[in-house]
């Protein structure tokens, strides 16, 4: 079976008769039975019954339905009934307050919000409504004023499924928001359906889901990578699948041992927080053959980790690198043995273009021109999974937009091979430095400090933030480590709980910048962010 309509994904894969169970560490935001296991008949019907609640909310075809949350797979079903329906929806993160959000609300100007009553008041106690920029609203938690509690419209029949153009817009997502606040991408049926879910659905030699796996996922289900993976792996139609929201050790421990995966994937920074886990004498790895991680890299010591974990001959971690406007763009293969040989700086190596997908340029920033193998240059690719356009921002999407050609915004360099290496974002990059690399380095010498954060203020040596368990460093062990670098600013010290994330778990560089200096302006130019 190949993905095309999400909006029916479910019905179609309970009447080819799957037998894919799907299991839950908590039950859904939704509207149902207290429940954390079903079915595909379960799933598609419950994917009818939401779309009936929307269409009583006053959704129709080719209405805007934003939806915003605590994060969980039911972001997913929310998108297919919209689809169902007609509708486009957005999907934004929770973990986006204030501004952000306020902005990405304005832009979309919705026909419906669906939310909670506690997203609401935590705005409101700031002075903001993002109830006020959307037509309706819905909560699906309990009742708060200026929104429509979700059992005053549960129970309505739905309409019948609504087709769509192939490349009339399907979905809307948002990007990580690093450097600012996140563009909304909006993606057709082509691109995210076609071009990037139905190759994913292709049984592959070890890299693709089979029949007798639990997969695990441990995901921000508002990005696009998981609407994708959605339609991809029930078409594959595994033994289990299990969703992990909660991702504190012990919470995710008793969760993993219940349902040990054969192939897990997960956020890095998820990735990072469970390795205690690896340790642990019942530790839930030991049947994974395949490990996937995507959004950023992760560090060698962690992949080490999981893959030493694993009591599967041949595991293969597959670390994916591209962004939501282009689906992957390069694909890079760990085994334990080829990890055996890597070095603190390995994580930046992010493999080739994928085959007969994606082409890939590094060119001169002010000029355009293409560069040989070995110099530094800003990365162009090109694919026909590029998303049509930005929502609201179209000056924004033509500056980044080369003909076919897509400017990523990253700086990297490109080996004789076709090999890639990532060297920073263009926003923040220092010519001669690599900021990605030095951060790697550091925390190969430093194993107190649980992550390194470079940042790069206009006119400034880069300031180091070392994120430790209780916001202190050791002085004379930062100065041992740093003795053959580029000269650095003096450290910052900060706790895991200070730091501003994107829903992926990333930094949010420019937020902390301009909270430790009163500025968030930095050293590249941010032409491409």
């Amino acid at each position: 079976m190949r993905p095309h309509d999400m909006g029916v994904l479910f019905d179609e894969c309970a009447q080819r008769g799957g037998a894919t169970l799907v299991h839950l560490d908590r039950p859904f935001d939704l509207p149902t039975e207290r429940r954390t296991s079903y079915d595909l008949a379960q799933l598609a019907t419950l994917v009818e019954e939401t779309a009936g609640w929307l269409a009583a909310a006053g959704v129709g075809p080719g209405h805007l339905v934003a939806i915003v949350k605590d994060n969980h797979w039911d972001y997913d079903l929310l998108a297919c009934a919209a689809i169902r329906l007609g509708a486009v929806p957005a999907q934004l993160t929770a973990r986006l307050t204030g501004e952000p959000l306020m902005v990405l609300l304005a832009r979309l100007s919705p026909r419906l919000l669906v939310t909670t009553a506690a997203l609401l008041r935590r705005e409101r106690a700031a002075g903001l409504d993002p109830a006020g920029l959307a037509e309706r609203t819905v909560v699906l938690d309990a009742p708060i004023e200026g929104a429509i509690p979700v059992d005053e419209v549960r129970g309505s029949t739905a309409p019948a499924p609504r087709g769509r153009g192939d490349d009339e817009l399907l979905v809307i997502h948002h990007t990580s928001g690093t450097t600012g606040v996140p563009k909304l991408v909006g993606h057709s049926t082509r691109t995210i359906i076609h071009k990037l879910a139905r190759p994913e659905a292709v049984r592959l030699p070890k890299i693709a889901v089979r029949r007798d796996d639990t997969v695990v996922n441990a995901s921000s289900y508002a990005h696009g990578r998981t609407f994708c993976w959605t339609a991809s792996v029930f078409c594959l139609a595994p033994r289990e699948i299990a969703i992990l929201t909660r991702q504190t050790v012990d919470e995710a421990d008793l969760f993993l041992r219940a349902h040990p995966p054969t192939v897990l994937e997960a956020l890095p920074a998820t990735f990072a927080e469970l390795r205690p886990l690896t340790a642990r004498l019942d530790q839930p790895f030991r049947r994974v053959r395949l490990f996937i991680s995507t959004y950023d890299a992760v560090h060698p010591p962690t992949l080490r980790a999981y893959l030493g974990a694993t009591g599967r001959r041949g595991a293969v971690w597959m670390q994916g690198w591209g962004q939501t406007e282009t689906g992957p763009l390069t694909f890079r293969f760990h085994t334990r043995r080829g990890l055996r040989r890597t070095d603190a700086t390995d994580a930046r190596h992010l493999g080739r273009p994928v085959p007969f997908k994606t082409r890939l340029r590094v060119v001169d920033p002010a000029t355009f021109a293409p560069l040989p193998a070995g110099r530094p240059g800003l990365v162009l690719v090109r694919t026909a999974a590029r998303a049509p356009s930005y929502v609201g921002e179209v000056g924004r999407w033509r500056a980044k937009a080369r003909g076919a050609w897509w400017n990523t915004g990253d700086i990297a360099v490109r080996d004789r091979s076709g090999a890639v290496r990532l060297l920073d974002r263009e926003v923040d990059h220092v010519p001669g430095v690599s900021c990605l690399e030095l951060e790697d380095v550091l925390e190969s010498r430093l194993p107190w400090v649980r992550e390194c954060v470079l940042l790069t203020p206009a006119g400034r040596r880069p300031l180091p933030v070392l994120v430790t368990a209780d916001g202190t460093l050791d002085g004379v062990a930062f100065k041992s480590a740093v003795e053959d670098l580029p000269p650095l600013d003096e450290p910052v010290a900060m706790t895991e709980a200070a730091v501003p994330r994107t829903g992926t778990g990333k930094v949010r560089r420019h937020a902390l910048l301009e909270r430790l200096t009163g500025r968030s302006d930095t050293s590249g130019t941010g032409r491409w962010t």
